[in-house]
């Protein structure tokens, strides 16, 4: 079930402060990945206990559930996961989220709210302008996943990725996961009900040039 938060309210204008590696991270020098609207984090603990040899970081826009994850990490002892809330293009624009983002190995950005309403696309997460300070901001090498089974969804992301001169596609079947965030191919939890339902799945994975 999707909960609508409306991403363009002030109330995400302030943001909290991010620690550094050493602090959200047991190991500071694993490869990093983010996860952009990461929910309640269950494909992120999937990932963070299987996969030892990645960090995982979870940005998420409903504090409730952002705070039922931390108590979550604590409570199982994870030294590879932590979570942050708030509108993940206000955060990777600021200034104290530099370090963050040169420290990143790929981003997910696994079937995001559609906001179908064509007058609402503007609160879509991926917009042109965020995707320009990514582009402004990664390293080179970078990667994307975005994943959704929402068609209109799938075009309207692939549309503004691809639009930008600094990311490239690249071919799934070529791709290697095993050296990948998700060596295990391990599947959130809508992604196992499209799949159970027999629907259509979207995805496509981009490379920072």
């Amino acid at each position: 079930m999707r909960q609508h938060v409306n991403p363009l309210s002030n109330n995400f204008n302030e943001i909290e402060k991010i620690p550094s590696l050493s602090e959200m991270f047991g190991d500071s020098k694993l490869n990093l990945h983010l996860d952009i609207g990461c929910a309640a984090g269950e494909f992120l603990f999937d990932l963070a206990l299987v996969n030892t040899s990645w960090n995982y970081l979870g940005i998420e826009i409903r504090e409730k559930l952002v705070n039922n994850a931390r108590l979550k990490v604590l409570e199982k002892e994870i030294k590879n996961l932590y979570f942050v809330f708030g509108n993940a293009n206000n955060i990777l624009n600021d200034a104290q989220s530099k370090f963050l983002i040169k420290n990143l190995k790929s981003i997910s950005f696994n079937f995001p709210d559609p906001w179908f309403k064509k007058r609402h696309h503007k609160r879509r997460v991926i917009q042109p302008e965020f995707i320009n300070i990514l582009a402004n901001s990664l390293e080179k090498g970078t990667l994307i996943f975005i994943k959704t089974d929402v068609k209109d969804l799938f075009d309207y992301m692939d549309c503004n990725i691809s639009s930008n001169f600094y990311f490239k596609k690249i071919d799934k079947k070529d791709f290697n996961y095993s050296d990948s965030f998700n060596p295990n191919k391990v599947k959130t939890n809508r992604e196992k009900n499209v799949i159970v339902n027999q629907l259509d799945i979207f995805e496509r994975i981009y490379i920072k040039i």
